[in-house]
């Protein structure tokens, strides 16, 4: 099967069914495209209607659902469905091609039968576009583009922000560079963009940050091969100066895969005692391969982080960056597909688990050392909730946060620790609190 709309269909049928994510679901939809033209035009098409049809998804869901007479029970049909409507909804494709490429999709996902039906919805759904949407403006599923859990739990943290909110996770994200600025300034590399004709900006926090007006190929990047830049969203990048690694000191990136804040610490001081952490080792494999890029090097570590006995040699850290495992809400711009994948039932896990490492995680710092918590959620119970509750529990532990806001006012001050929201701070949605461990702990 090569048809791209075939192939998005049944990647989004998987997303429902909790077999896997847009990042490992992709490449290998990816690989089955047809590309007789040879210029990607088929690729290209695959990743606008996955990411798009996740994005609105639970817009399209009520859509779909006011044009089925009852529940489709197929599951790569009523997806095909949902990729038609995203078509007709957002896409610049006109309406009768998207219908009749749908309904030929159909006839490749093996679902002839139902070719009658795709062509009826989506062209009542064409007919009755403005109907349609009267009647479900008032929804706020339908206004927010949210799954109804996820609307509500953002609304109830961030109050009038939350519409802004929604409106950034429903755009494309930026794509944004940091420099290695070990081998190059800022300034320096802004230019070989310029002569290379991709226009940047520089970030409004990040001092190693470049925003692109428009997204490139990495291979388009002035020596991304040899370790000048690399892609890494503004918020993300905060991490390294947040932390303030020292020279010689020995440092833990805990939960570091792919391995962008891991060389962003080393590029900030390559001199560190650095040992990156995962659970995952296919993932590892990608902070190895960022490692290389950049000629850096780190002790990589194949373990579970709530579980230090089983591979901590006892020898405590200076610094530790705890990038805990979450919701991953705050990049739901980048990843869309997190509106179809999470669950209101996996935040009370997360939070679990988070409290778990973190607890582990101050056992292996030195008294008188940093501790970075951050996470890539806009939701508290990960966040400001986590670690007040943590310092609460934990008479050594200080929040240190609020000092950074006075110098370096990046962030919305929190009961605890610091939050950057999509659309309102200029990154993804990011949380940090800079803990420090007593001196006489």
């Amino acid at each position: 099967m090569n048809d791209p709309r075939a192939l998005a269909a049944r990647v989004i049928a998987r997303l429902y069914q909790d077999r896997g994510s847009l990042q490992r679901l992709l490449p290998w939809a990816e690989k089955q495209v047809d590309d007789p033209e040879g210029n990607g035009k088929n690729r290209s098409l695959l990743r606008e209607l996955c990411y798009g049809t996740a994005r609105f998804a639970p817009r399209l869901e009520l859509i779909l659902g006011k044009l089925s007479k009852k529940p489709i029970k197929d599951e790569e049909l009523a997806a095909l469905m949902l990729v038609g409507l995203y078509q007709l909804e957002y896409t610049r494709i006109p309406d009768h091609a998207a219908i009749g490429a749908t309904v030929e999709a159909a006839r490749a996902l093996k679902l002839g039968h139902a070719c009658g039906v795709v062509n009826g919805v989506l062209r009542n759904a064409l007919r009755n576009k403005e109907t349609l949407t009267r009647k479900l403006s008032g929804n706020p599923q339908f206004s927010s583009a949210h799954p109804e859990w996820l609307q509500q739990a953002i609304k109830a943290a961030w109050g009038s922000e939350a519409r802004t909110v929604f409106t950034a996770n429903n755009e494309n994200p930026p794509m944004t560079l940091r420099v290695n600025l070990s081998k190059n300034t800022r300034d320096e590399y802004l230019a070989q963009l310029k002569d290379a004709g991709i226009p940047a900006q520089p970030c409004e926090y990040s001092a190693a940050g470049l925003v692109l007006e428009n997204p490139v190929a990495v291979s388009r990047l002035p020596g991304f091969e040899d370790g000048l830049v690399s892609v890494q969203d503004q918020s993300a990048q905060l991490a390294g100066t947040l932390l303030d690694p020292q020279p010689n000191e020995k440092i833990l990136d805990a939960c570091a895969a792919p391995g962008g804040k891991t060389c962003h610490l080393l590029e900030i001081q390559p001199e560190l005692d650095l040992s990156a952490l995962d659970i995952e080792e296919d993932r590892l494999d990608r902070v190895i391969e960022n490692l290389e890029r950049l000629g850096v090097g780190a002790q990589i570590i194949c373990a579970d982080a709530a579980e230090p006995e089983h591979w901590w040699d006892g020898e405590q850290f200076d610094r530790i960056l705890l990038d805990a495992p979450c919701s991953a809400t705050g990049v739901i711009r980048r990843n869309p597909d997190i509106k179809l994948l999470r669950r209101a039932e996996d935040i009370p896990e997360l939070a679990a688990l988070q409290g778990k490492i973190l607890r582990a995680m101050w056992r292996l710092l030195k008294p008188g050392g940093t501790l970075l918590y951050a996470t890539c959620s806009i939701l508290p119970e990960e966040n400001s909730a986590q670690v007040a509750r943590f310092i609460a529990e934990t008479p050594d532990a200080r929040d240190n946060t609020p000092q950074l806001l006075n110098e370096q006012p990046w962030g919305l001050p929190q009961d605890a620790g610091m939050q950057l929201l999509p659309g309102i701070h200029a990154g993804d949605g990011f949380y940090y609190a800079k803990l420090e461990k007593a001196q006489d702990a």
